[in-house]
């Protein structure tokens, strides 16, 4: 209500009570114009009542909900359910114009606000977890991969004689399917086995380069967060080279930004040579609904040329999931996420490694990956060739999710390439393994029943293959969706 309904209100209740109902809607009225005025992440978190008062004032705003409307148009705002209504609080137009996602809406001025303040509160999350120098980011209502595809599209016109992306391998469908969607052709890098670990070939990308011409290549497509044993691509070495030749970069950031070592990265790509932009998930980072991305970058004009590539005007879901999702949490209780995370990754080492000597593998030693993990099966393996895909099915089946198992030698072919090795971002990587991940959100319970429950499953699987029951669960190693991260 406004100052005169409360003077209003006083000829009703005693004046007394409603001045301490007005000094209550002032601190809502406070919180929400500091996040106006400064565009930031609120330090401390809202509560739900001053998250859901400032978004019944936006939806307020906007033409289908004015009391006077009569819409005669194609496009009105208008839902038949009242339920799918109140679960966009009523804000239904949308974001952008048909020529610019970014764009304000005329009949929509509160969905225009949410996109505005939704990009500016997350521009601030990037920065403050590690990528400092970031300039502009916003969020698309698309999954990381068709962001990427977004991206390479807006590139294309920067570069219209290009037609290879390199791409240093990463056995994961989505990017890659990303660069052929677009129309490119993917040139796939090998990686370098160091040690357990698989790293970037920074030779053969020089190489290719070189063979290929530079002009004819529309960027190199490398990666922060990935399953061990491969771990994040060799950031400021690309970032040089990209520089030295002139050629954009372009990385998949899909669940870096809970990683300051993958932020990190970034951070020192684009201070020491070329990153033109970076994409993340929105549901693998911020613990929000599939469906939505952040793409952001070091130059203004490069980040609203790819906006402005989107057609059409987007839906506002993904932009309001995360808007509420980080108004209730705040910047102290994102950071404190981001801490539990780290502190569980340690635990998990610890405590996958304890049952790796128990059963005669071994913790692969990857310390440059710094959210996922892998444990050897030789041992495994040694005792039955199919006991790697049923321990999958047995850990899924058993309530172990996330959980991948990577027996050796796998062949795939992904949108007419064929990758020996596939799952284990190489052509013949020695070992094969289990991956098991600490992520955002991960809870110290995950972790120990998890362990407990890969222990009974180890201990079953080497009881029947003594027995020569290896062949009683051999279902593949789990659904498609545990063999993409």
């Amino acid at each position: 209500m406004n100052e005169e309904n409360f003077r209003l209100s006083e000829k009703l209740v005693s004046a007394s009570y409603v001045r301490q109902g007005v000094q209550a809607r002032r601190g809502h009225e406070q919180l929400i114009r500091t996040l106006l005025e400064q565009g930031k992440c609120p330090e401390e978190g809202w509560s739900e009542s001053t998250i859901e008062l400032f978004l019944n004032e936006l939806a307020v705003m906007d033409s289908n909900n004015f009391l006077g409307n009569c819409g005669v148009g194609e496009r009105e705002g208008r839902v038949a359910s009242d339920l799918v209504a109140r679960r966009h609080y009523r804000l239904i137009h949308g974001i952008g114009r048909s020529g610019d996602i970014a764009a304000v809406q005329p009949k929509a001025a509160g969905s225009s606000l949410l996109n505005k303040i939704t990009n500016s509160v997350v521009l601030d999350v990037l920065r403050f977890s590690g990528v400092r120098s970031v300039s502009s980011c916003f969020v698309v209502p698309m999954a990381t991969g068709m962001s990427l595809t977004l991206c390479f599209l807006t590139l294309r016109h920067r570069r219209p004689l290009a037609r290879y992306i390199l791409w240093p391998r990463i056995d994961q469908k989505s990017c890659f399917k990303s660069m052929i969607t677009a129309g490119f052709e993917p040139v796939v890098i090998e990686n370098v086995l160091e040690g357990d670990e698989l790293r970037t070939d920074l030779e053969a990308v020089e190489k290719k380069i070189e063979e290929l011409g530079a002009e004819n290549i529309l960027c190199v497509h490398s990666t922060t967060s990935c399953f061990a044993p491969r771990v994040p691509d060799r950031l400021e070495e690309l970032s040089v080279m990209c520089a030295k030749y002139n050629i954009p970069h372009i990385v998949n950031n899909a669940y870096g930004v809970q990683s300051s070592k993958c932020m990190h990265l970034i951070q020192q790509g684009a201070r020491v040579g070329r990153i033109d932009a970076f994409i993340q998930s929105l549901d693998k980072n911020f613990m929000v609904p599939v469906g939505g991305a952040i793409i952001a970058g070091f130059d203004e004009d490069f980040i609203q040329e790819i906006s402005k590539m989107y057609p059409g005007r987007a839906s506002a879901s993904p932009s309001l999931d995360v808007l509420i999702t980080l108004l209730s949490l705040g910047a102290s209780g994102y950071k404190k996420l981001l801490s539990e995370r780290k502190e569980l990754y340690t635990h998990l080492v610890q405590e996958l490694k304890i049952l790796a000597d128990s059963h005669g593998e071994r913790l692969l030693h990857t310390p440059h990956n710094p959210i996922s993990l892998a444990m050897s099966l030789d041992a495994l393996q040694a005792n039955c060739d199919k006991a790697i895909t049923q321990l999958g099915s047995m850990l899924f089946t058993r309530q172990v999710s996330g959980a991948r198992v990577v027996p050796l030698g796998t062949e795939q072919t992904v949108s007419g390439h064929t990758f020996r090795g596939f799952m284990s971002h190489s052509d013949a990587y020695p070992y094969p393994y289990l991956n098991a991940a600490s992520a955002i959100g991960i809870t110290r319970k995950d972790v120990e029943l998890s362990i407990k429950r890969l222990d009974k499953c180890l201990k079953a699987l080497k009881k029947d293959t003594k027995g020569e029951k290896c062949e009683s669960e051999s279902s593949p190693s789990g659904p498609d969706d545990q063999t993409v991260p």
